[in-house]
């Protein structure tokens, strides 16, 4: 079975609380993203989580592209990584904060500033900032993966209904059920790519 492996990249000086709050919905994120993609693309993925500190010592030995592409050879190539990282990529052709690549994925993860925000609100939050960009470079590999030539356009034309033209993102709720409720999950309408 292919392995879905999300990595949640932190600042080793960031603020632990919070950082947990964020790895605690990136974990059901993952569970959820594993049952999605299951349903609308018919792949099983073992999914797998798990968070890497940056402890940098100097200007030179920050975390990067060229480090995460560097820790996804060195995990292995044939695993789908997926990078939730503090910094937005240099280089991208995605029109959200996000980089794709062959079995290769990275989102800029957004936290909400205010500390004292509920979980539930939390939970909106990273669905609306987070869930959302990381829906818009998994479809990207699952449609490459599928042999869509048109990958890259096709999602960012989608992308820019849901940005631009009030296309609903998909809301699911914690049991990873389509609702009409608040949601805890929130992802790109892949059956609009369908419908033409």
């Amino acid at each position: 079975m292919p392995v879905l492996h999300f990595i949640f990249v932190t600042k080793h000086e960031q603020n632990r609380a919070a950082s947990g709050r964020d790895y605690n919905y990136v974990q059901r994120m993952a569970a959820f993203y594993g049952s999605w993609i299951r349903e609308k693309f018919g792949i099983s993925y073992e999914v797998r989580c798990d968070e890497l500190v940056a402890n940098p010592r100097g200007v030179f030995d920050r975390i990067n592209m060229h480090t995460l592409v560097r820790d996804h050879e060195h995990r292995g190539k044939e695993t789908y990584h997926f990078y939730l990282t503090y910094f937005r990529p240099i280089w991208t052709d995605c029109t959200c904060e996000g980089y794709h690549a062959e079995n290769f994925g990275m989102a800029y993860w957004q936290s909400p500033k205010d500390a004292d925000i509920s979980e539930e609100d939390a939970d909106l939050f990273f669905a609306e900032k987070n869930c959302t960009v990381v829906s818009h470079q998994i479809l990207h590999e699952m449609l490459r993966m599928k042999g869509n030539k048109r990958h890259i356009q096709d999602v960012h034309d989608l992308w820019t209904k849901h940005v631009f033209s009030q296309l609903e993102f998909v809301q699911y709720d914690g049991s990873h059920k389509v609702t009409e409720e608040r949601p805890s999950f929130l992802v790109v309408d892949a059956s609009a790519l369908e419908s033409g």
